[in-house]
This record gives C-alpha cells, sequence and structure tokens, in this order.
C-alpha cells in the first residue's frame, strides 16, 4: 500500500465528513428557524437527559431512567410529528455521508477491531491498481447496454451455433445478473468470458463491476499479463509494494482477470496462475468470486493451460461464448 495514497484519500474523507456535518448543521438551524418549536423540543430533550444524569451520578438511582425514556420517547413523537407535517423526515437533520458505513472516516470500528472499509479500500484499489481500468463505469453499465448490436440472424456457417448472437446475448446477460444477486453465495459459479474481441466482455464485466460497488463490494481489476509479471516481481523481490497487490488478488471481493492468454507463460506463472484461482475458490473467511475474459476459445484453453487450470473452469465458471459481428464498427458507422 502507498502511504501517500492512503494520507491523500484520509485527508479528503476527513473533508468530506466535515462538510456533510456542516450541511447538516446548516439544514438543521435554517429549519430551526422557520419552525422554532423544533428547536424548543430539541433542547428539553438535552435538558431531561442531563437532568437525569446528574441524579443518576450523585443519587445513584437508576429507577429515574424509564420516566426519562418515557418523556425523551414522547418528545420525539412530537417532533417527528412536526417534521412530517412539513414534509421531512428525520434524517434531513443528520449528515448525509457518502459512505453511510463508515460515516466518511475510512474506517469501521466495532467492539472487537477497527478496518478499513470496503470504500476507502476501494479508492486505494483504483488510485494504485486499476487505473483507468474501471474509470469509464459511467458510461459502462447496464443502462448502457442494448442487445441493438447483437444480430438476430440465425447463421450456422457463420457463428457456429443454432441460435442468434442476439438471444446467445440475452442469456448471458441474464447469467450477468444471477451472478449479482447470487454473490454471496459460495456456491454459485464464477464467470468465463470468451470470445473474439470487439464483442462485449469488457463492457460486461464493467456492467458487473458497477453492480457490485454499489452493493459496497470490492472490485480489482487486472489483465492476465501485468497481474502475473506483478506476482513474479513479488516472488523475486523486485517491488516491496507487490504483496499488498498479491493479498489483494487473493482476498478482494470480485477480481475480473482480462485478456488471459495474451500473457507470455511458463511453469511459474502457471503456478501461480493457478494458486490465485484455486485460492479464490477456497477461500473459508470470506466469498471471493472472479470474471476471466479471454480471446481463447475453449478449445484453445485446453491447449494453452494446464489441466488443473482448465479442470476449474470447467466446474467452477459458467461458460459464456460470445459471438456476433464486432460492436466496435457498429457503434463507429
Amino acid at each position: 500500500m502507498n502511504s501517500s495514497h492512503l494520507k491523500m484519500l484520509l485527508s479528503e474523507y476527513e473533508k468530506k465528513r466535515m462538510q456533510a456535518i456542516y450541511a447538516a448543521e446548516k439544514r438543521k438551524n435554517d429549519l430551526y428557524q422557520m419552525h422554532p418549536q423544533l428547536q424548543k423540543i430539541e433542547d428539553e430533550i438535552s435538558k431531561e437527559a442531563i437532568s437525569v444524569s446528574k441524579k443518576i451520578l450523585t443519587c445513584k438511582d437508576r429507577s429515574l431512567l424509564p420516566e426519562l425514556n418515557k418523556k425523551i420517547n414522547s418528545l420525539k413523537k412530537e417532533k417527528q410529528s412536526i417534521l412530517s407535517s412539513i414534509g421531512k423526515e428525520e434524517s434531513y437533520l443528520k449528515p448525509h455521508y457518502e459512505c453511510e458505513d463508515c460515516k466518511d472516516t475510512g474506517y469501521i470500528t466495532n467492539s472487537y477491531e477497527c478496518v478499513m472499509c470496503h470504500c476507502l479500500k476501494q479508492k486505494l484499489f483504483n488510485l494504485e491498481y486499476n487505473k483507468s481500468n474501471l474509470s469509464n463505469l459511467e458510461k459502462e453499465n447496464f443502462e448502457h447496454f442494448s442487445f441493438s448490436y447483437y444480430s438476430n440472424e440465425v447463421n450456422e456457417e457463420k457463428y457456429h451455433s443454432n441460435i442468434s448472437p442476439r438471444k446467445n446475448m440475452e442469456f448471458i446477460y441474464k447469467l450477468a445478473h444471477t451472478f449479482i444477486e447470487e454473490f454471496d453465495n459460495p456456491e454459485k459459479k464464477n464467470l468465463l468470458f470468451t470470445g473474439n474481441t470487439g464483442l462485449g466482455k469488457s463492457f460486461l464485466s464493467s456492467c458487473i463491476a458497477k453492480e457490485l460497488l454499489k452493493q459496497g463490494k470490492t472490485v480489482l481489476y487486472q489483465t492476465a499479463p501485468v497481474m502475473l509479471d506483478t506476482i513474479m516481481d513479488y516472488r523475486f523481490g523486485k517491488d516491496n509494494s507487490s504483496k499488498d497487490i498479491y493479498d489483494s488478488l487473493l482476498n478482494v471481493d470480485l477480481l475480473i482477470i482480462d485478456d488471459l492468454g495474451t500473457e507470455c507463460i511458463n511453469n511459474m506463472k502457471f503456478s501461480e496462475l493457478f494458486n490465485i484461482i484455486n485460492t479464490r475458490l477456497l477461500n473459508s473467511n470470506k466469498v471471493t468470486k472472479t470474471i476471466i475474459s479471454t480471446n481463447l476459445s475453449l478449445d484453445n484453453l485446453f491447449a494453452t493451460y494446464d489441466e488443473r487450470i482448465v479442470s476449474r473452469f470447467v466446474g467452477h465458471y459458467h461458460i459464456c461464448h460470445f459471438f456476433g459481428d464486432d460492436i466496435r464498427f457498429s457503434i463507429k458507422s
């Protein structure tokens, strides 16, 4: 992990948090000026709580708590009634954080530990590893997905299938949504996208990534050549920061491996690729899923990779074959 990146992000988090708190105070003050009764109720709640707390501390008499709770609940109901009458909810008066899980601190604290929030992890991934690969999610998402780029023509000679490219894509599209909906089920399969370039494999991967990011999952994108070269650097001690990405490759919620088959392969890389794929399948601490995209056909995968790797694909991945005409030419025209 790059400490300068972390320091920069934490500084941004602090600014966001303070802005959210300031904006909430301004909303509250503006509303209380328009509806003074809300301010009176808020003051009364504080007054009652302070008064009883003092009595408990001095007299150690906790019998006052039920009466206090009764008064405070009554005041809160009165406050809620006023808010409802002016079309506001209680949340209107509270800070609106970008991440409600960590309240824009970057960390989640419970009784046992303080852990980095998924939102901060993802920002670090984006800065250090994903770079531009997940930077276009505003366009590459399901809202911009269209079946119109896929032909309705059934042409076995051209497409080597007895269904049309569009019908095939509709099936893959449903699989993608099922993958998202059942992501937390360790029994459900991963995804392997095969097919020629320009058929939407990377686009669909981005669509899935976008949905899972909205659910608070962490996503790491790597091309196969970069991923395996990084692992080699880690194994040979060439890059001190490589251990961070290696650990992330094993434990990130969703790993997207693009361009499998374009890497310069050797026995060590075979072993490392198998280790990444197999470890993510066997993770016991959390559910980790993988999407792999390749231009290689299934036959070529069998010819290129050893049986251990391909058996994982066959047994633990939905193999989705993309076919049709290059979408990029359709877009240009």
